[in-house]
């Protein structure tokens, strides 16, 4: 494995007369779909739509094979889920269109939005590295959609559009399981503290070149309980324990969760207008695993598909190495669809909390509140130069 050294709300804001940003060729311009926000979204495979079939990887890394997909849109989209992921739903409830993968050949209307995320994909660009869209090249193809957005819409309107945006950004979770799922000494030559700097800081510094683009609202989704995941419960059965969680990456999901709000916190004092949301995956998917009736499941130990204890082996659709696999007969009643990832109906019931949970699962603001939240008026200096700053926790 590569060495991991050192690695590098918004109403319409007003742009009055008084700005002079321009009399120039607004009215030659198009302008962007009226009474809309737009939708960026980066990350990994729990918000990846299908950037993984367009690029040069492995199946482990793609989900465009039967049976993922069969659930809701009836033939394999690349999603890792039997069906939608939480940004289809919320991209529903904003009314806007699903969202494609960026990589999408064709795909080139980004008023309403992209989605960057890659299955695979972790903050440190180490993870999977060649194999998937790690964060950095993410970040590298928004600043290609920005570009783009001005040529086709003018300074004046993409500027706009970005500063009403929402990004959202799951991120983290392969950065945490990959050296422990594949056995990597990271862990050994790093404390957990400064391997999670590292993941931290990438990540710090990628929002804040988003914000020098626009980028003021943010939505993050905190790590969920890693540990007991049907795949990692399976390793630990393997390596003599009882099936339970895998404690190293329990500690690891704790340390980040408490991490995170930390590192948000700094940025809101330092940056003008930046407002995020943290939505509390952890406990979310925990409740569920722990009290699956209470949410009209059945099975939330075992996956529906795969195989092995917990079919925690990731076989899902018999193109990962191992070709026989087994498939549930009522995907509905599961919280996993395949090793590592929940059903269509586990994201729809975490996505309307992402969108209008309390504060006891999303906080400060949910997503709702963040598509329609209103902001100081901006003055024209800054407008014209947004401020960045490149500290790091």
């Amino acid at each position: 494995m590569a060495s991991f050294c050192s690695f590098h709300m918004i109403h319409v804001l007003l742009i009055f007369s008084s700005c002079l940003l321009i009399p120039t060729s607004s009215q030659s311009h198009p302008q962007q779909p009226p009474n809309h926000v737009a939708f960026f979204i980066f990350g990994d495979s729990l918000l990846d739509p299908g950037n993984n079939n367009y690029i040069n990887t492995t199946t482990e890394d793609q989900a465009n094979f039967r049976p993922y997909g069969e659930t809701f849109f009836k033939y394999p989209t690349g999603r890792f889920s039997d069906g939608r992921l939480i940004p289809d739903f919320i991209a529903e409830y904003a009314k806007l269109p699903l969202i494609p993968p960026y990589l999408q050949p064709g795909n080139h209307q980004f008023t309403y939005g992209a989605n960057f995320a890659s299955g695979g994909a972790g903050a440190l660009d180490e993870i999977n590295q060649g194999l998937v869209v790690n964060l950095n090249t993410q970040l590298r193809y928004f600043k290609k959609v920005e570009k783009h957005l001005r040529q086709k819409l003018g300074d004046e309107e993409s500027k706009k559009l970005l500063l009403e945006a929402v990004y959202l950004i799951s991120i983290g979770g392969n950065d945490y399981i990959s050296p422990l799922f594949r056995n990597y000494s990271v862990f050994q030559i790093y404390s957990h503290r400064q391997y999670l700097d590292m993941v931290m800081g990438n990540l710090t510094v990628v929002i804040q070149e988003i914000y020098q683009k626009g980028g003021r609202k943010f939505g993050f989704v905190n790590m969920g309980p890693l540990g007991c995941l049907p795949a990692m419960k399976a390793i630990k059965l393997q390596q003599g324990g009882a099936g339970e969680c895998m404690e190293e990456a329990t500690v690891l999901v704790k340390l980040h969760n408490r991490v995170l709000p930390e590192v948000l916190q700094k940025l809101e004092s330092k940056l003008k207008g930046f407002k995020y949301s943290i939505f509390d995956f952890y406990t979310t998917a925990k409740e569920r695993m722990d009290n699956p009736s209470k949410y009209g499941f059945r099975e939330a130990k075992i996956a529906c598909c795969g195989s092995g204890p917990y079919r925690g082996l990731y076989s899902c659709g018999g193109m990962r190495g191992t070709k026989e696999y087994e498939l549930c007969s009522n995907v509905s009643e599961y919280m996993f669809f395949d090793s590592f990832h929940p059903t269509d109906r586990v994201y729809q019931q975490l996505a309307e909390l992402v969108w209008s949970g309390t504060h006891n699962v999303i906080k400060p603001y949910n997503l709702k509140q963040l598509f329609g939240h209103s902001q100081e008026e901006i003055p024209c200096d800054q407008f014209e130069h947004l401020p960045y700053t490149s500290n790091v926790p």
